[in-house]
């Protein structure tokens, strides 16, 4: 099967490991882009990101999803303003204030009916393991078991693979193989609090600071602070 002939829906968040994973899945799949607007205080900077991410790889077939639930449950500093997004704590190994409940699994079962309308083989999500000790639905096994009720739960005919082509990777690897591939990193937004300059000081930027840091480049996107994370 040609690349043409083998379709596969990415979620593109607009992030940094969203845009790599799209960057891996435009290797060999026709790529559709799914994005999910669920409330984030980041909501409008994501969504250009994700389509001028869409844009760099002329997508076609693009859908936006509102998930207002995931802002009406909330329960997450990205979606409640009342929560504060904590400063940057990359020892933390508990659960961050900034994960949303199930949202991977509200994300996945979105692309999963678009893929079995499209016939798609294959849903990729930028999953990446170095987060999981905070985001339970960040860990292979939780991918693992998402597939199998894929299988339980389409057509017989329906095939469908998860594909987490970044989850063992660190950041570091993650910009290396964004430099790689030609993605188009400047276009990223990962910032989970601010829409005009990333704050510099949120889990995300952090990690994202200290990938490119490692790296031995310069994250091209502008921040508010620059602080040098270890």
């Amino acid at each position: 099967m040609n690349k043409s002939e083998n379709t596969a829906v990415v979620a593109v968040s607009g992030g940094m490991d969203s845009c790599v994973t799209a960057a891996i899945a435009n290797l060999d799949y026709n790529i559709a882009f799914a994005h999910i607007n669920y409330g984030q205080r980041t909501e409008q900077r994501e969504l250009k990101a994700f389509n001028d991410i869409a844009d760099y790889y002329n997508v076609k077939k693009r859908l936006v999803i509102d998930f207002t639930h995931l802002a009406q449950i909330g329960g997450s500093s990205l979606t409640d303003k009342k929560i504060e997004v904590t400063k940057a704590d990359l020892t933390n190994k508990e659960i961050p204030s900034s994960y949303v409940p199930f949202r991977n699994a509200n994300i996945l079962s979105a692309c999963v009916s678009w893929a079995e309308v499209l016939n798609a083989s294959a849903v990729f999500i930028g999953a990446v393991f170095e987060d999981s000790s905070g985001y339970p639905d960040c860990r292979p096994d939780f991918f693992s078991a998402f597939e199998k009720m894929i299988d339980a739960g389409t057509k017989p005919s329906t095939k469908i693979k998860i594909e987490t082509p970044i989850i063992n990777f660190s950041k570091e690897e993650i910009v290396k193989k964004g430099i790689e591939l030609d993605a188009p990193l400047h276009l990223t937004w990962s910032c989970y609090q601010n829409e005009d300059e990333a704050c510099g000081v949120c889990d995300s930027c952090a990690l994202r600071l200290r990938g490119f840091r490692m790296a031995g480049l310069e994250d091209p996107i502008k921040y508010k602070t620059r602080p040098v994370y270890i």
